[in-house]
C-alpha cells in the first residue's frame, strides 16, 4: 500500500489543462471522449469523434504539477461560453457535480501546492503543545479540588473533558509520525499521552493507520464505515438503536478499543489480533502494559483520595472525552448535506477515499484540540504537523474545486453540529450489497425515519 502512495506522489507528466465539456459529451472507460451529435432541427452542425488518450501520450516537458489547476467553476463559466457560440443556443442548466467521479487532479498536484514548510516538523514547537495541554490539565483539577463546589464542577468536567481530548490529539500526531521525526520520541510522548487516557497507543496507532490507509472503501475501513444491506439487517434490535440512536454511538470508543466494529473480530489489546502484524505484537504488548499500569494507579488514587472524588476528577472528564473523539470522527465522515460516495473494487483508490472526509469548524476549540478539523489534508498527508494543517488547506482549495467542501462557520462553541451528528444518525444507516460506489440509505423503522433516502 505504501508503495503505491509513493508512486501516486510522484513526478508525473500531467497534461495541459483542458475545460471539460459538461453537457453533450461521453466518457468511456478508455478515457476517449466524443462529442454527441447537435440537435439538427437547430443546426445542421455535427462534431466528429475526437479521440484522446492523454495518459498514453508521451509529453515533452516533465513535470510535477501544472502551473495552475483550473477550479470547476473555471471549467463550468468557459463551457457556458463554448456552448453559447454555437449558433446562439443557450444551455441554461450544467449537470449537477457528482460526487464519486474520479477527480482530475492527483496526489502530486495537491502536494505541489501546498507550501514546502508546512512539511517540516519542529519537535520543539509540538513539545510547546504538550507542555500547554497538560499544565492546564493540572492547573483544571488543582482549581476544581481547592473549589469544590457543585457550581464549579459541571464546568470543570466540560473543559478538561475537552482537554483529555487535546491530548489525545497530540499523542495521534505521534503516531502519524507527525509530531517529530524521531521515531523513540513519537513513541515516548505517544505513551505517555495516550496510557494517561486510557488508550492503548500502539494498538490504537496501528488500527488507525489501517482506516487511513482504506479510508472510503466499504469491507476495507477500518472504523466507522457503513454496514453493507445483509449485515445490518442481521444486527439485533438493540444493537441497532446502540449505534444510531444519539447519545450511545458517542460512547462507542471504549468497546470499539475492546471489540472493533460490527462484522470485524479482534481487539487492540491482544497482540495476537488480525489487527497486526507478526512483527507488530511486542508494541502491541508494551502498548497494554502501559495501560494497564495507568488504571492501576487510577484505583490506587481511588483509594487515596475515594472514589467519588476520583470519579469528580478523572471519570466523568474521561466519559467526556471519549464523547468527543466519537463526535469529532463520526462527523469527519458523515453528516453532510450532500450524499458522499463509498467505494469497492477498481472504484475505490487512496485519493478517492481521503476526498470523501469532512473539514468541521469547531469555533474557538478549533485552537484547543490543535485544528483537528481541518481533516481533509490530514487524510491526504497525515505527515503534515498540526500547526501546518490550515494553511495547508488553504493553499490546496484551488486544486481540489468542488471536492472540497466548505465546512459551515461556528459559534463559540459548536453546537450546531449536534443537530448535523442526530440528523446523519435518522439517515445514513447502510449501504447496498453491491456496486462499486454506493452511497448511504437510510432505514425507515429506525429513529421515527420517515422517508428512504
Amino acid at each position: 500500500m505504501a508503495t503505491w502512495v509513493l508512486s501516486e506522489c510522484g513526478m508525473k507528466p500531467l497534461a495541459p489543462v483542458f475545460p471539460r465539456p459538461r453537457t453533450g459529451a461521453v466518457l468511456s472507460s478508455s478515457s476517449k471522449v466524443g462529442f454527441l451529435d447537435t440537435n439538427k432541427s437547430v443546426a445542421d452542425l455535427k462534431f466528429q469523434p475526437l479521440r484522446c488518450n492523454l495518459r498514453g501520450r508521451n509529453w515533452g516537458l516533465k513535470v510535477s504539477a501544472p502551473l495552475r489547476v483550473a477550479s470547476t467553476e473555471e471549467e463550468e463559466k468557459n463551457f457556458v461560453d463554448v456552448i453559447n457560440g454555437i449558433n446562439g443556443v443557450r444551455h441554461e442548466k450544467l449537470p449537477e457535480f457528482d460526487p464519486g467521479a474520479p477527480p482530475p487532479f492527483n496526489l502530486a498536484d495537491i502536494r505541489a501546492a501546498i507550501p514546502k514548510h508546512c512539511w517540516v516538523k519542529d519537535p520543539w514547537k509540538s513539545m510547546s503543545y504538550v507542555v500547554r495541554d497538560v499544565i492546564a490539565v493540572f492547573g483544571l483539577a488543582a482549581a476544581a479540588a481547592y473549589l469544590n463546589n457543585w457550581l464549579v464542577w459541571p464546568l470543570y468536567w466540560a473543559a478538561q473533558g475537552t482537554m483529555f481530548w487535546a491530548l489525545f490529539v497530540l499523542g495521534h500526531d505521534c503516531g502519524h509520525g507527525s509530531f517529530s521525526n524521531n521515531p523513540k520520541l513519537n513513541s515516548v510522548v505517544g505513551h505517555l499521552l495516550h496510557s494517561s487516557i486510557l488508550v492503548p497507543y500502539h494498538g490504537w496507532r496501528i488500527s488507525h493507520r489501517t482506516h487511513h490507509q482504506n479510508h472510503g472503501h466499504v469491507e476495507n475501513d477500518e472504523s466507522w464505515h457503513p454496514l453493507p444491506e445483509r449485515l445490518f439487517r442481521s444486527l439485533d434490535t438493540v444493537t441497532r438503536m446502540l449505534r444510531f440512536t444519539a447519545p450511545f454511538p458517542l460512547l462507542a470508543y471504549p468497546v470499539y478499543l475492546w471489540g472493533r466494529s460490527p462484522g470485524k473480530t479482534g481487539s487492540h489489546f491482544d497482540p495476537s489480533s488480525d489487527l497486526f502484524l507478526p512483527n507488530e505484537r511486542k508494541n502491541v504488548i508494551t502498548s497494554t502494559a502501559c495501560w494497564a499500569a495507568m488504571l492501576g494507579l487510577l484505583v490506587g488514587l481511588g483509594f487515596v483520595m475515594g472514589p467519588i472524588q476520583l470519579l469528580k476528577l478523572y471519570g466523568v472528564p474521561y466519559v467526556l472525552f471519549v464523547m468527543w473523539l466519537d463526535l469529532v470522527t463520526y462527523l469527519h465522515h458523515h453528516g453532510h448535506e450532500d450524499k458522499l460516495p463509498w467505494y469497492r473494487g477498481k472504484e475505490w483508490s487512496y485519493l478517492r477515499g481521503g476526498l470523501t472526509t469532512l473539514d468541521r469548524d469547531y469555533g474557538w476549540i478549533n485552537n484547543i484540540h490543535h485544528d483537528i478539523g481541518t481533516h481533509v489534508i490530514h487524510h491526504l498527508f497525515p505527515q503534515i504537523p498540526h500547526y501546518h494543517l490550515v494553511e495547508a488547506t488553504e493553499a490546496a482549495k484551488p486544486v481540489f474545486g468542488k471536492y472540497y467542501r466548505e465546512p459551515k462557520k461556528s459559534a463559540p462553541l459548536p453546537f450546531h453540529l449536534i443537530g448535523e451528528l442526530i440528523r446523519s444518525f435518522r439517515t445514513d444507516h447502510f449501504v447496498s450489497d453491491t456496486g462499486d460506489v454506493v452511497y448511504y440509505q437510510t432505514d425507515t423503522q429506525i429513529n421515527g425515519s420517515s422517508k428512504s433516502e
